[in-house]
């Protein structure tokens, strides 16, 4: 008898509860320690319907329409179901009444009270009572005799006694349950049950174990009890057939028996752990539902009332989980099925034959083993533990029990088809992510980031109210809902509308376009017959709509439609934002609880195109789809009913990241977050707390709580799990600057700047941490995703730390960054035009190359300084390529974009480079600080040492302008106003040393002028540049050793120093290979002087 065992939920406040079915098993009703009796249409009924009784209810009993409540006002009340209004008084004590049960036909009442008494009531004629009297202590519980003439109860004085009622009299007494003095203090509420039909057996709950008791003759006749029961049974109660005995413990376990063959059938755990003080069986017999002592609320469904086969030794292939394979389909199915049974306990699929008198035959059970004739005859009621089925009349009576007995194997007659694997899961519904759920009479039609639309469906009113976030866009909106329309979308330039159809109208779509220029702000339109508005969304300038017919239709905001095309599958719900369109659809049927849902993204720019075809949506596991939307800055999200919060991660090929779980801020099973709105920068995930329910009420108006995001890393607890999900969190939610800048929308160059600097400070956090627990794999791991002047610093950390191999290391990193971003720009140059122009401008205006190659870097992001924006051209790059500037870039037709003329994001290097002007200081910490990729160094040998000091000179001078990034930001905008020093080609020999370019240059200038005579000085440098860059490495050292064979050794560090502010620049090396440089060099002792000023100051 496998079973489901669905979520608990909140049902009443902290104390005991009680719990029962109505005569149809349409409803769950509940009373508790509030005082209310609750009315649930279902476990998920969030909005149920309540009737107030008392200041606390102890106990309930429903049937006929009449609803009787033990309250705490010593009386036991009715009240008409399921409206709830009072119909007198029954009885009253002295003190309270402890529990109240109806006989089999509704027309008695039986109550037990505190005060030692059990009265017996007419419903009809509250006059007509009858009082028990003789127990000399509280009364636990009372049951009727299915045949009205018996009433058993249990008392706190130990004793369950069998009264006759119409002669109030005591017929027996059993001393076999604990004493206590009050119902509170009682370790067990011994809920005592009669089995319905034969009355044959009065049930008593003792200890651990089941005693059944035999009418009539009220001997002990059996005892159902379970090794694994260690727990005092404190609730029992029959199936409906009388076949099965369910009972409740102390210690939270659900246990079911079959009472014929005494074998467990079932065993089920409270998932807290919590006393189940009430449990009910549906009228069909395939439900349960129980409450607890925390006034919670559960169900076991699924229950297919079959025995288990665990009594066999061996088991019938057959004999596993037998579910017919037509189980799959929606098609008549003229037989009889074993709904929901699991592997372990379900009989095999029989087929029946047309005689159904058979049940004399000789019976064979699956194990091919006779089973003991006589002990089949011997009990009236007693079943083939392989072929029990409850009984509904589906084989016809065998007794008055219902119970019936088919053949357990029939080897003459051929096999049905088995299907043994998962079980299709129902689909989820269409519903529109914002919204309440249609049936309640006050609602929530749509709450998103502009406004909240309610609608309200009651008997004096069936309106819908428009509220906004912001009046600036709209004035609040009082809508009369005469078509009865239960969708609806709201934006910054409609509301947008629809209802189903009827027999006589067709579903329709109206749109009150309040932002429209002219007088007629409202159109509508009919769908074609038969086909109906699943889900609609609102766009900007757009509107979509999913129909019944698998088609999606979209129109413009002002009413005309455009195209049309049809879905996978049947919709559940899309979101639209700005250009964006978003549907989940069922792409498959799920199974095992799971749903099977996909996921289409559609951009509606000047080029539409499909971003996401048809992906699957991952869920949680047995979980449906809660809400679907957009982040204010238009990226797609959803939740699940796990409470979990996935977000688009655009830069892991559109795969999603869950980024938050709701449900580890809940402090109880039944609470909620209902999800509004997510917003990236800041990091907001905006909700409404939900106590006991999975949807807020309209009225009190609900507040919104904002939650944080969190990445489900490992061990985020330790300080490196905190900065690790600290910084994927924030590469994560700053992905959106790259998309609408690849859109062609404007980004928040400030935002982008201070993210990248974010993550950048985290990285050399880790880095630092790392380096510390000696992980110096790791640390060149981290190195990878730093960019190249944070590089600069990890080397200088690593020289500090004396980790010359990391430090080696590291600057190999540098190298292959500084190699990568030439390549990517060299690739991008042949793609741009435009800023060729601007390029020849700023050569008009004089500037020097090396200005001008600097300003090409002008892209590159410093994660450590403000940021220098020029409002001129706003720029439009992804956040991939902004950042990634190429200092050799010869953009068009062959120069790098001005100054002014891109937003300018400086870096510690460009400082370095920049302020050469300024200072011989700076022009040494220029020089170390980068060390040219296409002018190699003479690879002179040079001590350890040596290179240290290097190393800690050109970090330190990397630190002093880390610290001073501010005034090195403002010194890089006032750079363009500095008077250019003359071209290179203007330098005398004297000036400064010649470098290997330059000598390369002027061996092949003649050929530069033959080939383009019609080139200026600038231009024929930059086409030398590029010309000399195309050599060989080897080639262009055995320049550089020209060059440093022209001069002294004693002017050799002044030259190359000059050399790092001006031919570096130059050649427009930014990203270059520290340790190279470092490596490649000797030091003299003036080298080291200069550099420890350098620090000093």
């Amino acid at each position: 008898m496998p079973c489901e065992r669905k979520p608990m939920r909140y049902g009443h406040s902290e104390g005991h509860t009680e719990v029962c079915f109505d005569d149809s098993g349409k409803f769950i009703v509940t009373c508790g320690n509030d005082g209310d009796v609750r009315i649930w249409e279902g476990l998920d009924d969030d909005d149920p319907k309540f009737i107030t009784v008392g200041e606390k209810a102890f106990s309930l009993a429903l049937k006929n329409g009449k609803l009787v409540t033990a309250t705490s006002n010593n009386t036991v009340q009715i009240h008409t179901f399921p409206d709830g209004d009072p119909d007198g008084i029954l009885t009253r004590f002295t003190t309270n009444a402890t529990h109240v049960i109806f006989n089999s036909s509704g027309s008695r009442v039986a109550a037990g009270s505190s005060d030692f008494m059990v009265k017996v009531v007419e419903v009809g004629d509250s006059s007509q009572q009858k009082t028990l009297r003789g127990h000399e202590a509280p009364v636990l519980s009372v049951t009727f005799d299915p045949k009205d003439d018996f009433l058993a109860s249990a008392s706190c004085d130990g004793s369950v006694v069998v009264w006759n009622i119409e002669e109030q009299s005591q017929l027996i007494s059993w001393p076999v349950l604990q004493k206590t003095n009050d119902v509170s203090n009682a370790k067990s509420l011994c809920r005592l049950a009669w089995q319905p039909g034969t009355a044959k057996f009065l049930a008593v709950p003792v200890e651990t174990k089941v005693h059944l008791y035999e009418r009539g003759s009220w001997d002990h006749v059996s005892t159902l009890s379970d090794d694994l029961q260690t727990q005092l049974i404190n609730v029992v109660a029959w199936s409906p057939c009388g076949q099965f005995l369910a009972a409740g413990s102390v210690g939270g376990s659900l246990t079911v028996w079959d009472v014929n063959s005494k074998l467990c059938l079932e065993r089920q755990k409270h998932e807290k752990g919590f006393t189940v003080c009430s449990l009910a069986w549906h009228p069909s017999g395939s439900q349960i539902v129980y409450t607890d002592t925390e006034g919670c609320l559960g169900l076991l469904d699924g229950l297919s009332l079959s025995t288990s086969n665990t009594n066999t030794t061996k088991q019938a292939p057959a004999k596993k989980a037998a579910k017919d394979y037509d189980d799959l389909f929606d098609d008549d199915d003229d037989r009889l099925m074993d709904d929901g049974l699991s592997e372990t306990n379900s009989p095999i699929k029989k087929p029946v034959a047309g005689d159904d008198d058979d049940d004399d035959d000789f019976l064979m059970p699956a194990t091919g083993r006779v089973r003991n004739r006589g002990a089949i005859l011997d009990d009236e009621n007693s079943l083939d533990t392989g072929s029990l089925k409850l009984g509904q009349g589906k084989f016809g009576d065998d007794d008055d029990t219902g119970s019936a007995i088919v053949p357990a194997a029939a080897p003459l007659l051929p096999m049905r088809p088995v299907y043994e694997g998962p079980m299709p899961t129902a689909p989820q519904k269409a519903f529109q992510p914002g919204s309440t759920p249609a049936h309640l009479t006050h609602r929530f039609m749509m709450w998103n980031s502009v406004g909240i639309v309610r609608g309200y469906n009651d008997d004096q009113d069936n309106a819908i109210d428009v509220e906004f976030h912001d009046t600036a866009v709209h004035h609040a909106m009082h809508l009369t809902n005469s078509l009865g329309h239960t969708m609806a979308d709201l934006s910054q330039e409609a509301v947008l509308l629809a209802c189903p159809s009827t027999d006589e109208l067709a579903s329709k779509l109206q749109c009150l376009h309040f932002s429209s220029w002219d007088t007629n702000k409202e159109w509508m339109v009919d769908l074609p017959t038969g086909e109906d508005v699943r889900a609609l969304c609102l766009g900007q300038g757009w509107v979509a709509v999913a129909t019944s017919a698998l088609m999606l239709r979209l129109f413009s905001i002002g009413g005309v439609q455009r195209e049309i095309f049809s879905l996978p599958g049947n919709v559940v719900c899309m979101v639209g934002h700005g250009e964006q369109l978003l549907i989940v659809y069922h792409r498959a049927p799920g199974f095992d609880g799971e749903q099977a849902l996909g996921v289409q993204l559609l951009h509606f720019g000047r080029k539409k195109r499909q971003l996401i075809n048809g992906e699957p949506l991952p869920l949680s596991l047995q979980s449906h789809l809660s809400w679907l939307g957009f982040t204010a800055e238009g990226t797609p999200c959803y939740v699940d009913s796990a409470g979990v919060v996935r977000m688009l991660n655009r830069s892991l090929g559109n795969t999603w990241t869950p980024v938050c779980n709701t449900r580890e801020t809940c402090k109880s099973k039944s609470d909620h977050y209902w999800v509004v709105g997510i917003h990236e920068n800041p990091q907001q995930l905006r909700c409404i707390p939900c106590k006991g329910s999975r949807y807020p009420p309209t009225l009190p108006r609900p507040a919104v709580a904002i939650l944080p995001f969190k990445l489900p890393l490992c061990q985020t607890s330790t300080e490196k799990g905190q900065m690790e999900e600290q910084f994927w969190r924030s590469v994560l939610f700053h992905n959106h600057f790259s998309f609408l800048s690849s859109s062609g929308y404007e980004i928040d160059e400030d935002g982008q700047s201070r993210s990248q600097k974010e993550q950048q400070e985290l990285l050399m956090k880790m880095f630092a941490l790392s380096c510390k627990l000696e992980r110096e794999f790791r640390c060149v791991e981290l190195a990878e995703l730093m960019t190249q002047n944070v590089v600069t610093l990890a080397i200088r950390y690593a020289s500090r730390s004396r980790r010359m191999a990391l430090a080696q290391r590291l600057s190999e990193i540098a190298l292959e960054k500084a190699n990568q971003i030439q390549e990517e720009e060299e690739e991008e140059q042949e793609e741009e035009e435009e800023p060729g122009e601007e390029l020849r401008e700023a050569e008009d205006d004089g500037q020097e190359i090396e200005t001008e190659e600097e300003a090409g870097t002008t892209k590159r992001v410093n994660p450590f300084a403000k940021e220098a924006v020029s409002s001129v051209m706003p720029s439009l790059t992804p956040i991939g390529k902004v950042g990634r500037a190429n200092p050799f870039k010869v953009l068009g037709s062959g120069k790098p974009s001005s100054s002014s003329g891109q937003p300018r994001v400086t870096n510690i290097l460009d400082n370095m480079a920049s302020s050469r002007k300024l200072s011989p200081l700076s022009r040494t910490a220029g020089k170390q600080s980068k060390g040219p990729v296409l002018k190699p160094l003479a690879p002179r040998p040079k001590t350890k040492t040596q290179s240290t000091l290097l190393h800690m000179n050109s970090t330190k001078a990397a630190s002093k302008k880390t610290q001073e990034n501010t005034q090195l930001a403002g010194d890089q905008q006032k750079q363009p106003e500095v008077p250019p020093p003359a071209s290179p080609a203007d330098n005398t020999e004297n000036n400064r040393p010649k470098t290997g370019f330059q000598f390369w240059l002027e061996e092949n200038r003649k050929s530069i002028t033959a080939d383009q005579p019609d080139l200026e000085e600038t231009d024929i440098i930059k086409e030398a540049m590029g010309r000399f860059r195309t050599l060989s490495a080897e080639e262009r050292l055995l320049w550089t050793e020209r060059a440093k064979g022209q001069t002294g050794d004693a002017d050799l560090k002044k030259r190359k120093r000059a050399e790092g502010g001006g031919a570096e620049n130059d050649n427009g090396q930014v990203e270059a290979d520290e340790n190279s440089s470092k490596k490649k060099k000797s030091l003299d002792p003036s080298s080291k002087l200069s550099a420890f000023a350098f620090n000093k100051n």
